[in-house]
Parts: C-alpha cells; structure tokens; sequence
C-alpha cells in the first residue's frame, strides 16, 4: 500500500472573543491532512493540524511550507504506513507537534476504514459518555456570570474559569458568588491562569484562591521557571496542573526530568501541543508511575481534532472530568456525532459533515 496526502486549510470562526491572559482570539486557522492509499481512494484518513498562536511550538511563519514539503515527500516517493510510522517519530517532525497529532491520526484513521472511528471502545460504540467540564471564557464581570448561570442550568458538575486578566479581587468575587450557589459537594471548579501569577506573588494569590475549595489550578506562572514552579508544587494550598510547562519537551529524559524535579499534582495533555496520541500516552504512563494526576484537553480544534482526542481518551479508565467541551465555540464546526448532554460528551449516530474542499 502506497499514501497519498493532501491539505486542506480551514479558518474557524469563534462566536465571541475567546480570551486568556495572553489575549483574545477571534479565529483559528486549522489544516485537514488527508491520506488516500492510491489503490483505493475511496477510503481517506483525516487527521487535523491545529497550533495555537502564541503557545504551540509549531505556530510559525513556515508552517504551511513544512505542510507542503510533508505533502511532496508522501506523495513522490509513494510512502507506505510503515515509512509514515517511522516519519512521525523522526527528528524531521520532532519540532512539528500539531503536524505529527495530523498525520498519526489520519494513519489511525485510514487504517480502521475511514469512518472517523479511531479506536473501538463503549465511548466510539455510542454506548458510554466522557465527564467534561464547562469551559468559563475571560470576559468582563457580566459576561463571565452570564457563562456560569447558563452552564450550570445546562448540569455542569465541574467549570473552569479562565482567570488572569481581570482585576483579581474581581476574579475572587466571581468565585465567591459561585460558591454562594453550589458548594464544593455540588460544584468542582477549576481555575487556568495560563501563566499569569509573578513568581513572587503567586503564593499569596493561591492562598486567597484557597477559599473557595477549588480541585486544581492550572499553570500560575510561566513556564520554563522550574525552581520557582517547583516550591509552588510543594508548598501549594491548591493542586497545581501543569499545561504550558509539557510544551515543547519531547525527550524521554527530559520529562523524567521534569516530573520527577516539579513534582506537579496533575499534568494536562494536549495532544496538538505534545505531539499526538502517542506522545501523550508517553506522559500519562511517566505521570501514573509518580502517582501524578492527569486529564486530556483539546487545543481547540474543530470537530476533527476534537474526535480524535476524545476517542483516545476514551481508552483509559477516566473518572475526573476531561477538558473536552470545546466543540460549541466555532459557527463553522465541521458537524459532527459529538454531543454535550448534561456535562457528559457523547458520541451519537449522527453523520458527519464534509470538509470545506467537499462543500
């Protein structure tokens, strides 16, 4: 069996101004990778590359010119899926995290039939669903409360706020009206900082946070300042999840290295920024060895990515809600089976919408 590839750009449109201490977006550009076998190109392998301005490694000028050679090399020397096998873990795409989560995952794809169905599990047969949480977009005070009511009648058990570009003391009130309406028996409540807490404030700032009987927190600083995140991680009031931190470590010894110096709560996997479903399995076998929590989350990708994601997630025996609720935030989705019911992400028997090449 040969491969054929092809590129598909796509441009999401968020609904609102999605915004986190780093800034607002109003649209995403995504890239469908597809995988033909040239003896058969009725069956197509769709893998979604997906990076984040401003936070993936692969967010670059070159990008699309990498894309392109990618597309060359498939399709001139006729690579079979073992030779793409091989690609994925050479240093060729080592910096290329979004472009390997595409490629894998379009492999993945193609070789169950293309049917979108990654991996054969109760979540995939339609049979079981995933816990998530409700997503809370940094807003003003309003816009902000407006989210929390309507996820909560919607039967959220567990929110996340994105926190860090408020005010903070505007940031505690909005945690102390929450905790007025549900307490922590009823209500779990996550805050993202994204990096935002100087290291020499963040303490104070997570003993504040601390009266609210929050589960986690994720990223208070920066990444790339292991002494300071590792006194936080030990002396913590609040569980501490690292996320930006995992970006942009690829070798084996150096998350070793990482895990075993920070010694972090819980470690969030995405697989756009770590490298695709295999790499994240890498951190989740290192973060269960240490007795370190973790959960997936999409980087918001459109349905494509999301799917993936959420089949692999699916594999493991989850009890903690998973950061998987962001099908809802483009008017451009590609449609999808993944519904939200309560929480709880399903997969329906829903047919799949076509790509923008198809429309």
């Amino acid at each position: 069996m040969s491969l054929q590839l092809s590129v598909t750009p796509h441009q999401l449109q968020f609904k609102f101004d999605a915004r986190t201490s780093r800034g607002a977006m109003r649209t995403h550009q995504v890239y469908y990778l597809q995988l033909r076998d040239t003896d058969n190109q009725q069956i197509t392998g769709i893998g979604e590359c997906a990076p984040l301005p401003g936070l993936s490694i692969d967010a670059r000028p070159d990008l699309e010119a990498k894309l392109r050679q990618l597309k060359n090399e498939v399709n001139e020397k006729l690579i079979t899926p073992d030779e793409v096998l091989q690609l994925l873990k050479s240093d060729d795409l080592r910096e290329w995290p979004a472009i390997r989560f595409a490629l894998e995952t379009a492999l993945l794809d193609l070789q169950r039939g293309g049917r979108k169905i990654l991996f054969e599990n109760d979540f995939s047969q339609g049979k079981a669903g995933i816990p998530i949480n409700g997503l809370i977009w940094i807003g003003d005070k309003d816009f902000m409360q407006e989210q929390i009511r309507k996820k909560l009648s919607e039967g959220y058990t567990c929110l996340k706020l994105k926190i860090g570009s408020l005010d903070f003391a505007t940031e505690l009130d909005i945690l102390h009206q929450i905790r007025e309406v549900a307490g922590p028996e009823e209500l779990t409540i996550r805050v993202d900082a994204n990096g935002a807490f100087a290291p020499e404030e963040a303490f104070r700032k997570l003993e504040r946070l601390a009266r609210y009987s929050l589960h986690s927190i994720e990223q208070p600083i920066r990444q790339g300042q292991p002494e300071q995140m590792q006194q936080l991680c030990a002396y913590t009031p609040i569980p501490i999840a690292l996320d930006e931190e995992l970006i942009g470590v690829q070798e084996a010894t150096r998350q070793l290295d990482l895990l075993d110096f920070i010694k972090p709560q819980y470690i969030i996997l995405k697989p756009t920024l770590v490298g695709g479903l295999q790499a994240s399995a890498d951190w989740i076998k290192l973060a269960e060895q240490r007795n370190i929590g973790w959960w997936m989350t999409s980087a918001l990708e459109s349905n494509i990515g999301l799917n993936a994601i959420s089949q692999f997630t699916a594999n493991y025996n989850i009890h903690m809600p998973q950061g998987l609720g962001t099908g809802q935030l483009y008017h451009n989705n590609i449609a999808s089976p993944l519904q939200i019911n309560k929480g709880w992400l399903w997969y329906n028997e829903v047919i799949w919408g076509k790509l923008p090449e198809q429309a």
